[in-house]
């Protein structure tokens, strides 16, 4: 029995729910040397910001015991760089094609946007509003409910293509933020982003990344995602794609259970690049089993206590039978 393991994001329809995150293989030409594009549901590009950065000074990744710190600070050539170099770099691509941009304030995100709509490459565009590693306006839109507001709404009208809200976990009530977002037109939200974190070179008495700070990745963080994922699930109704720490193909299962969408695999990927292609067919052995034609029946069929959601911060708590909100 051949299985359906398509999903729907708004308008985005994806042949399966894995995608390879941003910032772990460019623009997805240097990934196809090493797994078949075909196989697996897409690729969200690198971030593209308005203007050329050249990332942060060095050193800018740490290896930790259980995952990876990183500070790359965006390196990228910039929207009209994109527009020269990348974009028939991505055209022609055998899987959607996700473009990542970030802006440091409200009118640099609508140029993003409207250039990025403007390229004809992109199947969606995945708003980061939560990267920890480029100043103090990296997380602001992602961390301020009504910040989060102000740039979904700024940029909505300005395409046709859906919408995904890349969220921070470094809040107390991540649901809220989704909720801004959903509320601004956004068709989908995807977390989690990397958390703050820290590392010490106790040698020289000095922090290890050139920026002291940076964002925190890896298996360590996956049952702080899935906590993240599972209150989101539950605040909105528009598609959560969620992410972190997925470094076994089961854990792609693991977030598809709780009521994710679609999953991102990411830092895994330096260690076994073929993950991606694994979660794929993991998720297929699963329906498998479970004797099910689509993955539809698969998505949010944990098996939770009557009453054990979360409550949504100012808002009656939902009625979760079988890990769906209700």
């Amino acid at each position: 029995m051949k299985r359906d393991l398509s999903v729907r994001i708004g308008s985005l329809e994806l042949r399966n729910p894995v995608l390879v995150a941003s910032g772990i293989i460019g623009y997805g030409r240097e990934y196809e040397r090493l797994v078949s594009l075909e196989e697996i549901g897409g690729i969200v590009t690198k971030t593209v910001t308005r203007h050329a950065r050249a990332g942060n000074p060095p050193p800018r990744v740490c290896e930790t015991p259980a995952g990876m710190l990183n500070s790359i600070g965006i390196e990228n050539p910039g929207l009209e760089g994109f527009l020269a170099v990348k974009v028939p770099v991505l055209r022609g691509l055998p899987c959607a094609v996700i473009v990542s941009v970030e802006g440091e304030n409200v009118p640099e995100f609508c140029e993003l946007v409207e250039g990025v709509d403007g390229s004809g490459v992109a199947h969606a565009i995945e708003v980061n509003i939560s990267c920890p590693n480029v100043g103090p306006h990296g997380m602001r839109y992602s961390t301020d409910a009504g910040m989060a507001r102000e740039v979904m709404g700024a940029i909505r009208p300005l395409t046709k293509l859906p919408l995904i809200a890349k969220l921070t976990p470094n809040v107390t009530r991540i649901g809220e933020i989704a909720e801004a977002c959903e509320s601004c037109g956004a068709d989908a939200v995807s977390l989690v982003n990397t958390f703050v974190g820290m590392a010490v070179d106790a040698r020289t008495r000095k922090p290890i990344l050139g920026t002291v700070l940076g964002g925190l990745s890896g298996p360590a963080i996956k049952p702080l995602a899935l906590a993240k994922v599972w209150e989101v699930v539950q605040a909105v109704d528009i598609p959560v794609v969620g992410m972190g720490g997925i470094t076994r193909p089961v854990d792609a299962v693991e977030f598809l259970l709780l009521g994710a969408r679609a999953v991102e695999v990411g830092t895994a990927l330096f260690a076994d690049p073929t993950l991606a292609e694994g979660c794929v067919s993991e998720i297929d052995r699963y329906l498998e089993k479970m004797g099910s034609s689509s993955v539809d029946d698969l998505i949010g069929g944990l098996e939770v206590p009557e009453g054990r959601g979360v409550i949504r911060a100012g808002c009656a708590p939902r009625t979760v039978r079988g890990g769906r909100a209700s």
